[in-house]
């Protein structure tokens, strides 16, 4: 009779169990990042609407159309990472308006 010890012991489930729990850690990561970014994103258009219908300097709205299409861009960039390739739910989801839309990706010079 020949006995084969369990599974649970053989070498492959050692490594595959410790893939298992990087790749959880490395989730985890991308959703937290992915979170952060939601916030900022939030923080942004929610300043850029506070000025929206009051008399403020246009230099102002100008910073702050930067300011919220850089958070956009990096966010979008995060939801790639994570698979997520649709934005549309996520331009409903946040109001992002059509000029900060516009604005995605553009590199300025300091």
């Amino acid at each position: 009779m020949t006995v084969r010890p369990p599974k649970s012991l053989s070498p492959s489930h050692f490594a595959s169990g410790a893939i298992s729990a990087l790749e959880y850690e490395l989730l985890s990561e991308r959703a937290d990042a992915l979170g952060r970014h939601g916030l900022k994103v939030e923080k942004a258009i929610a300043a850029l609407q506070a000025v929206a219908g009051k008399e403020s300097p246009p230099e102002l709205r100008e910073r702050l159309l930067d300011d919220a299409a850089d958070a956009v861009w990096a966010f979008f960039i995060q939801r790639e990472i994570c698979g997520l390739r649709d934005s549309r739910d996520a331009v409903r989801r946040y109001g992002i308006p059509k000029a900060v839309m516009a604005r995605l990706g553009i590199v300025r010079r300091k």
